[in-house]
């Protein structure tokens, strides 16, 4: 008689700033099914909130740190704020910048006991950056873990540009925005998780800001390369939460996103529960 083992599970969790809160919905429906990733990817706010995961933090844990930290705009923008003042002599010498640090903000929403290299997290885990000097991705999965995060999330403008292993990196979500090929690698079951949103419902007469077509202009081009990598590597549940005038800076609106995560939370328990067990069903019909 042959033996059955439970399915491998690879799990893409894609780029959209303030959008990507929407990944916790299905972390915690993973937790409440006992089920455990064999791989985790992510990309941009997913690779933050990805690295969290892998590290051990249950779903509600990364909820709960969610609504604590970015719940009030005052709550955001003060812990935004001490990433930028807490070095004054680096203030005094070069001035306060526009450009906020991702190191310093991976380090201010991040739990003090998170690991400081990939081997010491529970779950293997890969994040993506971007190499501006050759135009090419960049994943990282060994090594010290969270310059590498604060790469992969370091939006262009928005945030300085990370020096890291020699070289200048930016936010990944400029090459691969939902990393299902660094999530396929060795598993059964591959999912995932797009949280770039859907296009703006613009009032009508409403001319979009600055600011607004440099967002959206970056939502289209994630769209586009979302597909070909759909195309090149098909998941097995791909799951795309609905988000309609959820701008990507606006954070704060913690609770809004998330429901928009668990409006698929049961669609998605249901069908990751038919895989798995259509999975070990073609097991033992092969033993």
């Amino acid at each position: 008689m042959g033996t059955t083992r439970d399915p491998r599970i690879g799990i893409a969790l894609g780029g959209g700033a303030a959008r990507g809160l929407a990944h916790i919905p299905f972390i915690e429906a993973m937790d409440e099914l006992g089920l455990v990733p064999h791989r985790i990817a992510g990309t941009s706010i997913g690779a933050l909130i990805g690295s969290g995961w892998a590290a051990g933090l249950k779903g509600r844990e990364i909820r709960g740190l969610s609504y604590e930290m970015l719940g009030t705009m005052n709550g955001l923008f003060g812990r935004l704020l001490s990433t930028q003042v807490r070095s004054m002599a680096k203030i005094f010498r070069e001035g306060i910048s526009i450009q906020l640090d991702p190191v310093q903000v991976v380090d201010t929403f991040t739990p003090d006991d998170m690991p400081e290299t990939f081997q010491g997290l529970k779950i293997p885990f890969t994040c993506v950056a971007t190499d501006f000097r050759s135009w090419h991705q960049v994943a990282f999965h060994e090594g010290a873990l969270k310059p590498a995060v604060a790469a992969s999330l370091a939006v262009p403008s928005l945030y300085r540009p990370v020096h890291f292993h020699e070289t200048i990196l930016v936010d990944g979500g400029v090459v691969n925005p939902l990393p299902l090929d660094h999530a396929a690698a060795g598993t059964d079951i591959l999912i995932a998780i797009d949280v770039n949103g859907d296009p703006h419902a613009w009032p009508d007469g409403y001319i979009p800001t600055m600011l607004d077509i440099g967002f959206g202009s970056a939502q289209i081009m994630m769209h586009q390369l979302i597909a070909h990598m759909i195309a090149a590597y098909p998941p097995d549940l791909y799951f795309r939460p609905h988000h309609v005038n959820i701008g990507a800076h606006e954070y704060w609106r913690v609770r809004e996103i998330i429901k928009a995560g668990e409006a698929e939370k049961d669609r998605f328990k249901r069908e990751i529960t038919a895989k798995v067990e259509g999975f070990i069903a073609a097991q033992r019909k092969i033993s």
